[in-house]
């Protein structure tokens, strides 16, 4: 586990993390602490300005590909998250038996439980032209008939050039099949410490080195073709291979099932928003620096925190992910109005 301290004591030895010296190769890495408020400002720059004359769907459609019979909290978890945080429009692909549950958890979602039939890549795929952005793993399970069909969707979204994040068993998936999103540098994968070390040892061909853990995730997304990496922990850790974030804001101690679906969630929201600032064109150094999908990862990362801050401090260890997504709004408006 990476702590506060250690990262520190990693900017201080110049970018070189533990005993090993070795070079990095990588042009900025900055942390919450030494430059926050630019950082902050970066996020601003991204976030689209709510006009009169806009029409729904230009602040985002989020497309989330998940949900099973066992796991159907986690697909509504990033789909209200990404509705909360500012898209107009939020999907749901899952299979038939979890749509019931998924539609019962709130009217704004919009649910296709398709996931599981036979034609499930060319069905999704008529949909993707209308997405600005994927979310695709929370809750998928690991079924083999769901992780082929999300294997061809994937595929598909390559092609149309559709952004994504990729979480829990969608790592599962490229954990197995590694070439199935390297080179495509409009992905996010968004790892725990677990999900990080079999991706890396798969990749790689060794397991993370615990001295080197910024340099792990470097390592990995130049292994991936610069796909950008969030590894998740008590400071989330995120790279493209060439530039590195870390957000080290606070948080809290109270880590209950949810909190990443949360994260991907508002992420996908974000990385539509990045991209739009780029077809924008807007005037941003950092924003020019790190680019839409670290900029997008960062901000997602730091709105999660502000969540789980605001949603401890007033329901302490009873909080549960549902008191975070609550807490979005506020966090929000601390953060960036």
């Amino acid at each position: 586990m990476f702590t506060l301290s250690g990262v520190l004591m990693y900017l201080m030895r110049g970018g070189r993390y533990g005993p090993t010296g070795a070079a990095l190769g990588r042009r900025h890495t900055h942390t919450t602490l030494n430059r926050g408020g630019t950082l902050v400002a970066m996020v601003k720059r991204i976030i689209p300005p709510l006009t009169c004359d806009l029409h729904k769907g230009q602040a985002g459609r989020v497309g989330v590909i998940g949900g099973c019979d066992e796991y159907t909290g986690a697909p509504y978890f990033a789909a209200i998250s990404a509705l909360r945080l500012g898209a107009d429009v939020s999907h749901v692909y899952c299979t038939q038996g979890s749509s019931t549950a998924i539609k019962s958890y709130s009217p704004e979602l919009i649910v296709h439980p398709i996931l599981d039939s036979h034609s499930a890549v060319a069905d999704i795929s008529q949909w993707l032209e209308r997405l600005h952005s994927l979310v695709i793993g929370p809750g998928l399970g690991r079924e083999a008939q769901l992780l082929s069909n999300v294997k061809g969707i994937i595929t598909k979204a390559k092609e149309m050039k559709i952004p994504m994040v990729i979480d829990a068993d969608g790592l599962f998936l490229v954990t197995k099949e590694p070439d199935l999103i390297r080179n495509y540098k409009k992905a996010i994968l968004t790892p725990n410490i677990a999900e990080f070390g079999r991706l890396f040892e798969a990749v790689l061909g060794q397991k993370p080195d615990p001295m080197e853990v910024v340099d792990n995730v470097s390592r990995l997304s130049r292994a991936l073709g610069n796909v950008t990496i969030v590894q998740k922990g008590e400071n989330d850790i995120i790279s493209d291979g060439t530039n590195v974030l870390v957000c080290c804001a606070e948080g809290s101690c109270r880590r209950c099932g949810g909190q990443g679906d949360l994260l991907s969630g508002s992420m996908g929201t974000f990385l539509h928003w990045a991209y739009l600032a780029v077809d924008s064109n807007i005037e941003c150094q950092s924003f020019a620096t790190y680019g839409p999908t670290v900029s997008a990862a960062y901000a997602a990362c730091l709105l999660a925190r502000e969540c789980n801050r605001l949603a401890f401090r007033k329901h302490g260890r009873s909080t549960t992910t549902s008191d975070m997504v609550d807490a979005l709004p506020l966090a929000f408006e601390q953060l960036f109005d």
